[in-house]
């Protein structure tokens, strides 16, 4: 496939990045302590977590070894196929866990040092990781669809997710996004949610408005046994998003659901994405919610950023992001397919 434009692929990595720091100070807290906290219309700026301004959380950790991932699997014909890749991948997220102070029982757990993010200091600190990731990431083998470790359905599969609709070199992000995602979360929604959310965002970076590249990602989500339940609440979404465009509340938002589970994440993301008119705009929407805000902004801006490109993205909100350079560096290398290549 042709190469995707080089400020799409940053603006969706560093817009998901921007909307889990944006969401990470609030993700416990109801809208009413929200309101109490920030005011009537919420948190409307970057606020302080885990001690310090534009903190990234879990969410944009284990995007950040996605990617790792990937880029290493195009470059090594140990790792060719899309097997081989969802392989790279799990040996980049045991690598994450490594970072937050855990072992595994699979046994590479102690040979998987490749790659230079495990050598970036800050990526070992924890940030609430999701129980779901951790526990799955701990067992002896990989989980798949096919040979799933659990039935989750949370959002930890989805938030992730974004690098592979990005790769340039990923023929069928839609599949990719799902199996990537089945590795720690079983249930359907749970991985087809990503899978949705990675084929939107390859359409979506490629130039298709995003409306239509959510109804391509819906289409081809239908044709997936188990779809009902993401499809039914990506429907909700879209259709709230046209009666609400414009004027949408954070009770809207709220009428979706909290984003615990995938098919929550997904519809809050989508929905302040379509019905807010700008980035900012919908990124304030996306997590001003009681709810898991981190995953919601992180996910909300994962699609914008593919959509709108990096420009859309306020600089004030990008000048304190945690680990900006090596999101960047990242970005790069899946639009460049450079594998493995050091950040300089």
């Amino acid at each position: 496939m042709s190469r995707l434009p080089r400020d799409r692929i940053r603006g969706s990595l560093l817009g998901g990045a921007v909307g889990d720091a944006l969401g990470a100070p609030i993700e416990f807290d109801s809208l009413a302590e929200i309101r109490a906290r920030f005011g009537a219309e919420g948190l409307l700026e970057p606020a302080p977590a885990f001690g310090r301004l534009g903190a990234i959380t879990d969410d944009s950790q284990m995007t950040l070894f996605t990617a790792e991932g990937l880029i290493l699997a195009a470059g090594d014909p140990a790792f060719a196929g899309r097997s081989g890749m969802v392989r790279s991948v799990h040996r980049a997220y045991l690598r994450w866990l490594r970072t937050q102070g855990e072992r595994s029982a699979h046994p590479t757990f102690d040979r998987t040092d490749e790659g230079w993010l495990l050598g970036v200091a800050a990526l070992h600190s924890r940030r609430d990781p999701g129980h779901t990731c951790l526990s799955a990431l701990r067992a002896p083998r990989m989980g798949s669809a096919a040979q799933p470790l659990n039935q989750s359905k949370g959002c930890g599969g989805l938030m992730r997710i974004a690098p592979a609709g990005l790769a340039r070199w990923i023929g069928d992000p839609f599949a990719a996004g799902s199996e990537i995602a089945a590795i720690t979360h079983g249930h359907p929604t749970g991985f087809l949610a990503a899978g949705f959310q990675a084929l939107a965002i390859r359409e979506a970076a490629a130039g298709t408005p995003l409306r239509s590249a959510c109804e391509e990602a819906l289409e081809e989500l239908r044709r997936h046994p188990g779809h009902q339940e993401c499809a039914a609440a990506v429907g909700r979404a879209v259709s709230l998003s046209v009666e609400k465009r414009g004027q949408a509340s954070p009770e809207d938002v709220e009428s979706l659901g909290q984003g615990w589970v995938a098919e929550e994440a997904l519809a809050i993301a989508l929905f302040s994405a379509l019905a807010a008119p700008d980035f900012e705009s919908a990124l304030r929407l996306a997590v001003n919610h009681g709810g898991d805000s981190d995953s919601t902004g992180a996910v909300a801006g994962n699609l914008l950023g593919a959509s709108l490109g990096e420009a859309a993205i306020p600089a004030r909100w990008l000048a304190p992001l945690e680990l900006r350079c090596e999101i960047e560096r990242l970005a790069e290398q899946l639009g460049d397919g450079d594998p493995g290549a050091p950040p300089k």
